[in-house]
């Protein structure tokens, strides 16, 4: 899951009007930065980008999958899922919803006293 100031920088950059590739960039530099760390180790740099894209589509980054001759049927299929579950990012469902929506009961304790 990637951090919330990584998303909120990725909104920011939306509401500017920017490109979903920087929009993406930004949990591209955070996949970086966790390798830098130690996190957790990848063979080469194109995996640590393919990870931060991943994130990036989950997210909600409207970020297409890769053409057909550039990347295998598998890794398209793989990104589609990513956008798919990505477009129902941050929506609740309806009842969910519903529930948001309508005032708490209090309850209130008779004879207590």
């Amino acid at each position: 899951m990637p951090e919330k100031k990584i998303i909120e920088r990725a909104r920011k950059d939306e509401r500017e009007g920017k490109a979903p590739t920087t929009q993406a960039g930004e949990f591209v530099r955070e996949e970086f930065e966790h390798v830098r760390e130690g996190k957790h180790g990848v063979a080469s740099p194109e995996q640590a980008i393919a990870i931060g894209l991943s994130k990036a589509r989950r997210a909600g980054v409207k970020l297409p999958p890769p053409k057909k001759g550039r990347a295998s049927a598998a890794t398209r299929t793989k990104a589609e899922r990513d956008s798919a579950k990505g477009k129902s990012a941050g929506t609740r469902s309806k009842p969910a919803s519903r529930t948001a929506r309508r005032p708490a009961k209090t309850r209130t304790s008779v004879g207590a006293a």
